[in-house]
């Protein structure tokens, strides 16, 4: 089955759709006695989840342009060069990876209208719920999706306008410091993770349950210090130990013949994410439900049609210091396409040049950690996106402890997961060095390693391919040319 989300979606197509005398009519009912029935309120979710899945230019991950490149281009592991060919000429990924963005950059610009967006869709949802005093958990799941929403915003922008009404005009909007946004949203999420339902998977599968809310309260935790300048390490290490109380374990790692790239751990990027390490995953169906174009879009033409009978786009490419850093016996490496392959195909390691006069077609190395699946065409595939995995919160715990001046405690939490990927366990307790590159390995392509980056004091660090030192002040992107336009008291973020 996949999935609950096109499943709820059918239930508001049928709300909106039945028109004849001799069906029961739902406009016939009042919103507040349809939003009080567990499909009404499902349709209420429904609309501001479709909308954080997205499409193209408008999405959470999986599609381009938007939250995902400016979160994953920023850091040091990816990037889409000029090619000598003329193809990728003066893309917005290029920028947002060597750091020259302007306010005006497009992908930043639909980054904060697609958060803004969700929000205006969460504050209906929330508002039509209440009205109809619906079920208390679909209304604190409304609430968890908002300050979620906000979390990101503040993890992009810092400071950023605040409203939980639709009634205010855009331009009367207030900004609030990134502290206050802060505080509302741990308040959020305190208030209305417990009543969200423990189910893992089926009809909470592309949902927060109370797992993935435990996991935003986490995360927002564990990047305190960055936001307010106070780490809460003790409090991000309890949600952590919260989340992990679900049952959560690692999925296999092993060789495996009918797995994707030959190992079950690539299983975790195929189609529908599995239940025992994804925490929240959204769904996504080429042509249906958007789509997933990371594998697609690093492969050149002839390897794409090699690989999935489909032109790829020759577009993104893994940096070599950072696959160098991999052990050569990590099985997470097999994602990794770099020198001759059966088509014929040849990737390089390395790029003559990344803007002018630009790299060869073929320079580079490709990524295929999410594997393309079926159905796909030549515009993505229909891996799921997962959100947040039992991997993450292990290294997470790992990291808290360390902090805390228990690195002994930690040494578990990295080992397990290095033992998944086919390591031996560290020789000794983690440094914060080892997590930090632990967590590259593990996570790679799937949008933590910016907000890594500045948690772990590199985002300032040398990165190929740039000539210049990287301002602190660009740990935070600009705030858009066309919000300050629509609301002149945003005041813009530094350095810009």
């Amino acid at each position: 089955m996949k999935k609950i989300l096109f499943a709820i979606f059918v239930v508001g197509l049928a709300a909106q759709s039945c028109t004849k005398v001799n069906e029961n009519v739902y406009d016939k009912y009042s919103a507040n006695q349809f939003y009080a029935t567990s499909q009404g309120a499902d349709v209420a979710l429904a609309n501001v989840y479709k909308k954080i899945t997205g499409d193209w230019g408008s999405n959470y991950a999986g599609r381009d342009n938007c939250w995902y490149d400016i979160n994953s281009f920023s850091a040091d592991d990816q990037v889409i060069p000029n090619r000598n060919t003329g193809d990728w000429t003066n893309n917005d990924q290029e920028h947002v990876y060597a750091h020259d963005e302007l306010p005006n950059l497009g992908i930043i610009n639909n980054t904060w209208q697609w958060c803004y967006s969700n929000i205006n869709s969460a504050n209906t949802a929330i508002t039509q719920l209440q009205a109809a005093h619906a079920d208390p958990s679909k209304i604190a799941e409304a609430k968890v999706m908002r300050a979620w929403l906000y979390y990101l915003l503040i993890d992009d922008f810092g400071s950023v306008p605040f409203f939980t009404d639709n009634s205010t005009p855009i331009a009367k909007i207030p900004q609030a410091s990134r502290q206050t946004v802060f505080n509302f949203i741990v308040s959020e999420l305190k208030a209305n993770v417990d009543l969200l339902s423990e189910t893992r998977g089926g009809a909470y599968y592309g949902r927060f349950n109370k797992w993935a809310g435990y996991m935003a309260l986490a995360k927002v935790y564990l990047n305190a210090g960055v936001y307010t300048g106070t780490p809460m390490w003790a409090e991000a290490l309890a949600a952590c130990n919260t989340v992990a109380s679900g049952g959560f374990t690692l999925h296999p790692g092993g060789a495996n013949a009918t797995s994707p790239l030959g190992y079950q751990y690539f299983e975790l990027f195929g189609d529908v994410c599995p239940n025992d390490e994804t925490i929240l995953a959204f769904s996504l169906t080429e042509n249906v439900i958007s789509g997933n174009i990371y594998g697609i879009r690093g492969l050149n033409s002839p390897n794409g049609q090699y690989i999935m009978k489909q032109n790829g786009w020759n577009g993104t490419i893994v940096l070599d210091q950072f696959y160098n850093k991999f052990d050569p016996t990590d099985i997470r490496r097999k994602q990794f396409l770099v020198g001759p392959q059966p088509d014929g195909t040849n990737y390089t390691l390395t790029l003559n040049s990344l803007v002018t006069p630009g790299a060869a077609p073929n320079e580079g190395i490709r990524d295929l950690k999410f594997y393309p699946v079926t159905p796909d065409d030549g515009s993505g595939a229909s891996n799921d996106f997962p959100v947040y995995r039992f991997a993450d919160v292990l290294l997470m715990e790992a990291e808290c402890n360390v902090r805390l001046g228990n690195a002994s405690a930690a040494k578990p939490f990295v080992d397990q997961v290095r033992a998944r990927a086919g390591l031996n366990p560290l020789p000794a307790s983690p440094t914060l060095t080892d997590i930090y590159n632990e967590r590259g390995f593990e996570l790679l392509y799937e949008g933590h390693r910016r907000q890594d980056m500045i948690r772990f004091g590199h985002f300032e660090d040398p990165r190929e391919y740039i000539t210049s030192a990287i301002p602190a002040t660009q740990e935070l992107f600009p705030i858009p040319t066309a919000a300050i336009n629509a609301n002149p008291s945003l005041k813009q973020n530094p350095g810009y």
